[in-house]
């Protein structure tokens, strides 16, 4: 079975191809700038800012860009300043969705989401109705280079918590902080690495088998990451392959 972590997979992969890229890069900047306002400028010291920094330059983002997105949050720019916000949802089917924004206008973020929500066959959930069932991870995707033993060897002297078989590729998970250790200890060992961020997992999974079901969860999705304001999207579906290949095509 493959979960949201293997949908995002996709989504990572499609992203550096379509019309979407400048999007990607205005939310990633907004996140670098975000962290170093919250844990300051400095990499070595801000754990958070260090992952959205690499995240932002896998992404070819400019230097530049980044550079002045960090002085932009620690002051030395001036800027406008975003609220971190997370609403929590279920999505069609009875899939339970956390949305992570960054904005600048508390109630049109809100009426926003709202609003996508309700067009895509959700609604809103109470605070903490569905935050419990998710924990922020390190996700790191790998090309199946090495054996599941190898990956494991490496991960695990990092700082990696567990190696995962998604079918195509192997997904590393670790402790948010030690993700960027793990991803170069396994770069420095010979492997691909895909994909290497943070993510919101959950462990209580639901399966979409219905193909209607799973194309309404992911165009809730999509619509949703299509706000300005939405940095993440994570939900608790799993999907065959053969039914995720039928949905994306």
């Amino acid at each position: 079975m493959s979960g949201h972590s293997k949908w995002a997979t996709i989504k990572h992969q499609k992203g550096a191809k379509d019309k979407a890229r400048s999007k990607q890069f205005a939310k990633l900047i907004r996140q670098v700038e975000v962290a170093a306002r919250e844990g300051g400028g400095d990499l070595d010291g801000n754990a958070t800012l260090r992952t959205m920094y690499a995240k932002a330059r896998g992404a070819s983002v400019p230097l530049d860009t980044i550079e002045r997105a960090i002085k932009r949050g620690t002051g030395e720019l001036e800027g406008v300043r975003y609220e971190s916000i997370t609403y929590e949802g279920y999505g069609p089917a009875g899939v339970a969705m956390l949305v992570e924004t960054l904005s600048d206008n508390r109630n049109r973020t809100g009426a926003d989401v709202r609003s996508t929500f309700s067009k895509g066959g959700g609604s809103i959930a109470e605070p903490g109705a569905v935050s419990w069932q998710f924990e922020r991870k390190g996700v790191i995707s790998l090309d199946k280079i090495l054996s599941e033993d190898d990956v494991m060897l490496v991960a695990l002297e990092a700082g990696g918590d567990d190696v995962i078989d998604q079918g195509d590729h192997w997904e590393v998970r670790s402790a948010p902080g030690d993700v960027e250790a793990v991803r170069k200890a396994l770069e420095e060992a010979g492997m691909t690495v895909q994909q290497a961020d943070t993510m919101m997992v959950s462990s209580n999974l639901i399966p979409l088998t219905d193909e209607n079901d799973a194309r309404k969860v992911l165009r809730l999705i999509d619509t949703l990451e299509e706000n300005d304001d939405v940095q993440n999207v994570w939900a608790n579906f799993d999907i065959s392959d053969s039914v995720l290949e039928s949905v994306v095509g």
